[in-house]
């Protein structure tokens, strides 16, 4: 009874420190992106002039925000806005590949015992009087996370210890049964650590399982590098299915990174038992396939699993860098745009590619995005109705409607998806300007589908007046209404200019609402002259209700871009003292 009770608390330990690791990761990562999210994105956007200075950076990132997720995430993001070609992208997701080998060291410098508790608890300690004391709650969190992290493989080494594998006969067994099957073991254990990694989503928390089997005398070292081949093939199928609703771009940017370890995988089974010797050899170890071997040391089992991970990953780069456009166009072959066109593709979401990522800050970064591509779709739309104004044949007339109308309820559809998702990212781990800004964010979404039901509303109206009316506008409403729809354009565009670079802070509002006035004024003057044209017979009354409907609605769709403006934030910070009417 008391042993049963034993491996039940050995097995709720071992889940426990499994998850206890990839929280401490997750929260780590968050630290650090808080404290410099910004400067790894500029790092990215801008060093990445050739494929070598691309493997440098992804690798250097990944390294530094101990995710290759994120890394992969920050890269397509860029190849989506266009910052990055595929081709850029794909020497990113080679260094980032490199960057993951990280953890695995970490093991390698703890030693055999890896027992890091002092440094752990002095590190929470450090942490705490950080966070609590809000001197730099940003390292706070990054160190706490480093020391739950180091806590978690520390307790899932000393619980394998405890646990006793090499003597349970039910998993040596398994092991035995299953280790000399040659290149069937292999593939076997190679679909077991990609499975395990598909499940659990971190490849190093299963890294850490795969070093703490070899290192305790339970899994032979061979199979265990299968199982790191697995856990590669395994972290790109996670972001395979993430991408499918992504864009054509994000999902070639994940194609990509299956592709380049899949032909890592298939290359090393060919010499797989020379290259796993070649790495024996180099810590000067004995190695006989299928075979545990006793003269091992826990340390040398698990540098060499460290140095097959990063060797596997950095030949891989050596061989495939220089295939960069190949690679490009085989995965363009594999990935071909989705049926529908272009408006299709406007109704699908670029950067927000799934679940809330695993790292607030970076959620927000891809919801920015998101929104710059919101506002380009409204100005899109509006100048579409700027064109159904002139469009005589019904025919025509007809199918530009339709697509006015179809816009529309593609931005009914992405205020919801974006609002949604930044609702997901506030539930998380956020500082107090991240949530102020998300709910800034949200307001901008708001006002950005009424602006999209603004542009619909005009297209109404002209589809009205040319249904009830056998009248036409006057060359002097025309010309009105035209130059109407020119400040509302111009106003619209400056709108894009200061949600595009506000973030930077250095726009001037001040354009922006004398735009707005002078929208204002116009409409008064027009409402006034409209009047009296009527009652001087110029033209009959309908026409004159279209024509001011049309004017009208052109004044509030300014009103709605400041109101765009206002909720952006950005207002009380460099136009104190402006106020729209």
């Amino acid at each position: 009874m008391n042993g049963s009770h034993i491996d039940a608390i050995h097995i709720i330990t071992l889940i426990g420190s499994v998850a206890l690791l990839m929280y401490g990761m997750k929260v780590m990562s968050e630290g650090l992106q808080k404290m410099a999210g910004s400067k790894l994105r500029n790092v990215l956007g801008t060093m990445t002039t050739n494929r070598v200075t691309g493997v440098l950076t992804g690798a250097f990132i990944t390294t530094a925000i101990q995710s290759s997720t994120a890394t992969t995430v920050m890269t397509v993001s860029f190849v989506s806005s266009g910052l990055l070609t595929l081709a850029q992208a794909i020497s990113v997701i080679m260094g980032a590949n490199i960057g993951t080998t990280a953890t695995a060291w970490i093991m390698v410098l703890g030693g055999s015992n890896f027992n890091m508790l002092g440094v752990v608890y002095a590190a929470i300690i450090f942490a705490i009087i950080l966070i609590y004391t809000k001197k730099n709650t940003n390292l706070g969190e990054f160190i706490i996370g480093l020391a739950f992290m180091l806590l978690g493989l520390t307790t899932l080494k000393n619980n394998a210890t405890e646990m006793n594998l090499a003597g349970n006969e039910a998993i040596m067994g398994f092991f035995t049964s299953t280790c000399h099957w040659g290149y069937g073991s292999y593939i076997l254990f190679l679909l077991i650590g990609g499975l395990m990694t598909c499940a659990v989503q971190s490849s190093a928390a299963i890294m850490a399982i795969t070093m703490t089997l070899c290192s305790t005398g339970v899994m032979p070292i061979d199979m265990g590098i299968a199982l790191v081949m697995g856990e590669n093939i395994g972290t790109t199928i996670t972001s395979n299915v993430v991408a499918l609703s992504a864009s054509t771009q994000a999902r070639r940017a994940a194609m990509a990174h299956l592709v380049f370890n899949l032909f890592g995988v298939i290359w090393v089974l060919c010499i797989f038992k020379y290259f796993v010797g070649a790495i024996c050899d180099v810590w000067h170890v004995p190695f006989t396939p299928g075979e545990v071997s006793g003269k091992m040391s826990a340390t040398s089992l698990n540098a060499i699993l460290a140095t097959f991970h990063t060797a596997f990953n950095v030949c891989n780069v050596f061989i495939l860098i220089w295939f960069v456009k190949p690679l490009e166009k085989i995965v363009c072959l594999i990935v071909t745009p989705r049926a529908g066109g272009d408006d299709e593709e406007e109704g699908r979401l670029h950067f927000i590619s799934g679940g809330v990522l695993s790292t607030a800050e970076l959620s927000i970064l891809e919801a920015k995005k998101e929104i710059n591509v919101f506002v380009n779709r409204c100005v899109k739309m509006y100048a579409m109705t700027q064109e159904l104004l002139h469009v005589k044949k019904g025919d025509e007339f007809n199918k530009l409607y339709s697509r006015i109308e179809k816009y529309e309820s593609i931005t009914d559809n992405l205020e919801v998806e974006i609002c949604d998702y930044l609702s997901k990212v506030s539930e998380g781990r956020l500082s107090i300007e991240s949530k102020i800004e998300i709910q800034h964010m949200m307001r901008v979404c708001d006002e950005l589908e009424s602006i999209g039901d603004s542009c619909f509303n005009l297209a109404r109206t002209m589809s009205r007046k040319r249904k009830n009316s056998n009248e036409d506008f006057t060359e002097k409403q025309y010309e009105h209404i035209q130059n109407m729809m020119q400040l509302t354009e111009e106003a619209l565009s400056q709108m894009a200019v200061v949600i595009e670079h506000g973030e930077h802070r250095f726009v001037d509002l001040n354009k922006n609402y004398n735009t707005e006035h002078e929208i204002n004024n116009y409409r008064s003057q027009l409402k006034n002259q409209n009047i009296i044209d009527i009652n001087n017979q110029l033209y009959d009354y309908q026409i004159g209700v279209f024509y001011m409907d049309i004017i009208s609605e052109c004044e509030k769709l300014g009103d709605y871009i400041i109101n765009v403006i206002e909720a952006s934030g950005i207002k009380e910070k460099k136009a104190n003292g402006f106020k729209a009417n």
